[in-house]
């Protein structure tokens, strides 16, 4: 939708979820720079968008994912998981109740149309389920003067975490949610596609500097968030991957619930932890950690923290692995010393 856009600011692209999306326009250290000190704005419209609207909707929806819908009000956004029936996780996403019956979606890329099949497949008479995807962009604007950002192009703000309103702006209706992946005070904005151009020139008019998914991932990163596909997947559940306050474990129904019970009970064989690096190591996806000379596990995300100046990760440990434990990751055949740390590895500041 904004490809001519990225092309014009400079922007490394890479293929992600099928998606051609820009890596980096300045640098990954100076946008993820921007995102905690001032302001950025990602294109992130290679999220899915489904929608369920129909009798019941959200009493449906509630009977498939994890999480528990009977805890928002309308108006509010949940995150949950779509799981499979062995409790693996298919896909992460934020649910949008618009109304008891009509919700919004938004699955990542490479799952989107996985979550659009498995729920139009179980749908009852009445329930429709439409996958959305290219019919909207997501322009997520993250730090602390998003706010700023908003107001100089007329959109709403100051509006709760995790809720949304609906505005009139670029000559359209758009959502404009209270959310993020950041770690930093945002929004992200659901804009249709015709008015995606006028949005994103808008908002870099107003301030916000241009970020890519490098910055993404590793402000992602530093808060401890789970990327499906490495933190989270059909191999590692919710109970592995610390995500149990995403699962509504009293409803009497959802994809994966036996499975996640009997996981939860018998305890997991393996738990995502925070690692960071106490040499000039960084941590790195799929780079194995060692216990006194022997594996015991596995570096699911890594990267270097602009803000800390060091390298972490998140790593998939023995259950019995306590916070303060000293390991060693294998580097290519040399070791490094890691640090088992609780995420986040900075201060959260989403409801400031």
């Amino acid at each position: 939708m904004l490809h001519e856009r990225h092309v014009a600011l400079g922007a490394k692209s890479a293929v992600f979820g099928g998606w051609e999306m820009p890596l980096q326009y300045s640098g990954v250290v100076a946008e993820h720079t921007a995102v905690r000190e001032s302001a950025g704005v990602f294109d992130v419209s290679h999220l899915g968008t489904v929608s369920v609207r129909g009798p019941a909707a959200a009493a449906y929806v509630n009977s498939c994912l994890t999480n528990d819908l009977g805890r928002i009000a309308v108006g509010t956004a949940q995150y949950t998981l779509c799981c499979a029936e062995d409790g693996g996780v298919v896909d992460d996403l934020i649910a949008y109740l618009r109304d008891e019956d009509d919700l919004l979606l938004v699955p990542n890329a490479a799952n989107a149309a996985e979550v659009a099949r498995l729920l139009a497949e179980g749908a009852p008479d009445g329930v429709e389920v439409v996958d959305r995807h290219g019919e909207y962009a997501i322009l997520a604007v993250q730090g602390p003067t998003s706010d700023a950002v908003l107001e100089a192009v007329g959109l709403p703000t100051g509006h709760r975490y995790m809720s949304f309103v609906e505005a009139e702006a670029f000559g359209t209706e758009l959502t404009v949610c209270r959310t993020g992946y950041t770690g930093e005070r945002g929004y992200e904005l659901v804009v249709p596609a015709g008015a995606a151009e006028q949005a994103f020139d808008a908002l870099l008019a107003a301030g916000a500097v241009p970020c890519g998914l490098g910055a993404r991932d590793t402000l992602r990163t530093e808060m401890g968030y789970p990327l499906h596909g490495q933190d989270l997947s059909r191999e590692i559940s919710p109970v592995q991957a610390r995500c149990s306050w995403a699962v509504g474990w009293a409803k009497p129904a959802f994809w994966g619930r036996e499975a996640l019970l009997a996981e939860r009970e018998a305890g997991p064989r393996r738990v995502l932890h925070g690692i960071e690096a106490l040499d000039r190591g960084i941590p790195r996806s799929h780079m194995p950690v060692l216990r006194d000379g022997a594996p015991v596990g596995e570096v699911t995300s890594g990267t270097f923290s602009p803000t800390r100046r060091v390298g972490i990760g998140l790593a998939l440990l023995p259950p019995d692995v306590e916070p303060g434990t000293e390991l060693e990751l294998d580097v290519r055949g040399r070791t490094s010393r890691v640090r088992v740390v609780a995420p986040p590895f900075v201060p959260s500041r989403v409801r400031g």
